[in-house]
């Protein structure tokens, strides 16, 4: 694959609590620039973000995040909140306590319930991989799938681990046909990128893909 073409996968992301204005631009101007599939930012600034640049650029944004755990409500009106103010993608993260207590229903009730609010805006679903064991994981796309969500992805990037290429396999093993994969955490490399891509995600969630397309070193998400 060529760089243009690994960069319109990623999801050009910037997801850290003390992020400017400033720095939100500087992504918004290089997703632009570089024709990636969005930007993921923090919901606060999906307004703004519209506002400025408008169709120029495909917003995405997180529910839940970073730890899963707050009311299927609480996530409804940010899921309602992001799509007024004209985000087009929103990555949830599921209650990682549900999995743990073994309500899987829980879980799939929860994703319907964003599924349904957002329609055909793209939900992708975090199931942060780094807390579950593989029988979960396995629940997970099932859940996933049932539900009717469009992306499995693997991580927030704020947990104890990022995506790995065996629980790539793992979904690709498990999942519906029409649920894509999104790897995020951990992404520290072009050739990582490539091969996430060729394992079978359609998405990468980084902030490191422009600078490791200019050949320059990174740290963090």
């Amino acid at each position: 694959m060529t760089e243009r073409e690994i960069l319109r996968h990623v999801d050009h992301t910037l997801l850290k609590a003390y992020a400017s204005w400033e720095e939100i631009q500087r992504l918004c101007d290089e997703a632009v620039c570089y024709q990636t599939a969005s930007v993921c930012v923090p919901p606060c600034y999906v307004k703004r973000i519209h506002d400025t640049y408008g169709e120029k650029i495909n917003i995405c944004t997180v529910i839940g995040f970073p730890l899963g755990y707050s009311t299927t409500k609480a996530k409804a009106a940010e899921t309602e909140q992001a799509l007024q103010d004209g985000a087009a993608e929103v990555d949830m993260v599921i209650n990682i306590t549900d999995v743990k207590n073994g309500d899987f229903d829980a879980v799939k009730r929860e994703i319907c319930t964003l599924k349904e609010i957002a329609g055909d805006k793209i939900l992708k679903v975090i199931i942060e991989t780094c807390y579950l064991t593989k029988e979960e994981k396995t629940a997970m796309c099932h859940a996933v799938t049932e539900a009717g969500a469009d992306y499995i992805k693997t991580s927030t990037g704020f947990g104890t681990g990022g995506a790995v290429l065996e629980d790539i396999l793992l979904f690709k093993e498990h999942i519906g046909r029409n649920v894509k994969i999104k790897a995020a955490g951990g992404v520290r490399s072009v050739e990582d990128m490539e091969a996430f891509l060729e394992a079978g995600c359609d998405r990468i969630g980084t902030s490191s893909a422009v600078k490791l397309i200019q050949g320059q070193e990174t740290k963090g998400y």
